[in-house]
């Protein structure tokens, strides 16, 4: 039937016209029905559509019907995430097992608990026989996101029972799950090195003595070292994107599925492809492409309104990717401060002097304090906008020399452990099949003979 490629594509080129005419919706109908896009009230809070002991993100507070700017809070199974990072600094240790533990059990571990759960992810941490080779290595892909949504569906094919969903079975696969995440991701990026930038890759053997961030380091490193503080500043980001409730979209995805009775591994690869998503998980690389881009074109990154004035710049379109975004600034729930932006940037500092990336630390913390100002100067009005995480995660992974095509993998790698938490809580107290419904407006027609259609 056709005879060019071309000609293919012009035929789906006239399909894509006849879509836009037949299937527009107006945005009014959207005030005329009261729908709640986004599963968003008007004041931009989420509706309400479950209860869960696992997580809480508090970003303001009501006061008579409405919604108070207040500090932002980040709390996991009643535990504020800053006290955990301080408790782990303070006993000089890694603390991401440990919040998989929390998350998961609903409880922090004794230290033999602890001690039992962390030789129970290291022996689960390698990867199936041959997997590597007939699954990452034989199956290159360009995107590693897509690598472990692929290789997370893969594993199915390696679990002697992967439908049953009796707590003890999810847990298995849960903890397998969270163990062998980092070196999917790791050997994907290699194998993705390899195939398609032609550049030499390296296999590394995950050790049983190492924790996550650590087994991070060294299997993703040539040289395979690292030094402790790295070490516990990915750690502190790992912990910082373990969770952050369920009415976020890829945990949300999570529970979608899970409420159907589908099994782990397509539940957990879908919430992978929803954090893939650029307005979700792949917002730290857009920061960093920001960040080159004001680096580039302001000449001097201490002057204040040579920066506010780029700012604007980028506000109005004229600068930056043409989105009118300052990236890292902002979120649909924190107003006066993102606690996982502000743990990040109080631990980034130090290191940033000790690798010579002092100035480019500082540029950084001008965007924060000046992105407010040049809101008020383009678009007026006295909104209250703060960093969010993504500010200051993309450059803790540039300064840990970890390339960029793991920094959305890395969230993927934290977030699971808050994945399969809102897997084993909606498959233990879930009860329905989620169903939001949808208003139909495409009003009604009569069957018209095909002869007679134009």
């Amino acid at each position: 039937m056709f005879e060019t490629e071309k000609e293919r594509e012009a035929l789906i080129g006239r399909l894509s016209e006849d879509y836009r005419k037949n299937n527009f919706i107006d945005p009014h109908v959207y005030e005329n029905y009261k729908i709640k896009r986004g599963l968003r009230e008007p004041d931009g809070s989420g509706v309400m559509v479950g209860a869960t002991r696992i997580c809480s993100v508090r970003g303001y507070v009501i006061e008579d019907g409405d919604r108070v700017p207040a500090p932002g809070q980040l709390i996991y199974r009643g535990i504020d995430v800053n006290s955990l990072l301080k408790g782990y600094e303070a006993e000089g240790r890694c603390g991401f097992e440990e919040v998989v533990y929390l998350l998961l059990m609903g409880k922090l571990p004794t230290a033999q608990e602890l001690e039992e759960f962390n030789s129970l992810l290291a022996s689960v941490r390698e990867l199936p026989e041959n997997f590597t080779e007939d699954m990452i290595i034989k199956a290159p892909s360009r995107d590693v996101m897509n690598k472990m949504a692929r290789s997370v569906l893969a594993l199915y094919s390696y679990d002697n029972n992967p439908d049953d969903i009796s707590l003890q079975n999810l847990l298995r696969q849960s903890i397998q799950l969270i163990a062998r995440l980092p070196i999917i991701a790791v050997q994907a990026y290699q194998v993705k090195k390899r195939h398609y930038d032609k550049e030499s890759m390296y296999l590394h053997v995950p050790s049983a003595e190492l924790g996550t961030a650590e087994n991070f380091l060294h299997i993703m490193r040539k040289n395979q070292k690292f030094t402790p503080a790295e070490a516990r500043l990915l750690d502190a980001c790992l912990i910082m994107h373990a969770e952050h409730g369920a009415g976020n979209n890829s945990a949300f995805t999570t529970r979608v599925l899970s409420s159907t009775g589908t099994d782990t591994y397509s539940a957990i690869a879908a919430s992978i492809g929803s954090l893939k998503g650029p307005r979700h998980g792949g917002a730290n690389l857009q920061v960093c492409n920001m960040m080159d881009d004001i680096k580039k074109n302001v000449s001097n990154w201490k002057d204040d309104e040579e920066v506010l004035a780029y700012l604007c710049k980028i506000l109005r379109k004229e600068a930056g990717d043409g989105s009118g975004l300052i990236y890292g600034m902002g979120h649909a729930v924190y107003t006066l401060s993102d606690p996982r932006a502000a743990a990040l940037k109080a631990r980034a500092g130090k290191l940033a002097e000790e690798k010579g990336m002092g100035d480019e630390f500082h540029l950084i913390e001008s965007v924060e304090r000046l992105a407010g100002t040049a809101f008020s100067q383009v678009r007026g009005g006295d909104k209250i906008i703060c960093a969010n995480v993504d500010l200051y995660s993309g450059f803790i992974y540039r300064m840990l020399g970890i390339p960029t095509e793991l920094y959305t993998p890395l969230f993927t790698i934290a977030r699971v452990a808050g994945w399969c938490s809102h897997r084993v809580e909606e498959l233990s107290s879930g009860s329905k099949v989620i169903r939001p419904a949808y208003k139909f407006i495409g009003g009604k027609h009569l069957y018209v003979p095909i002869n007679n259609r134009k």
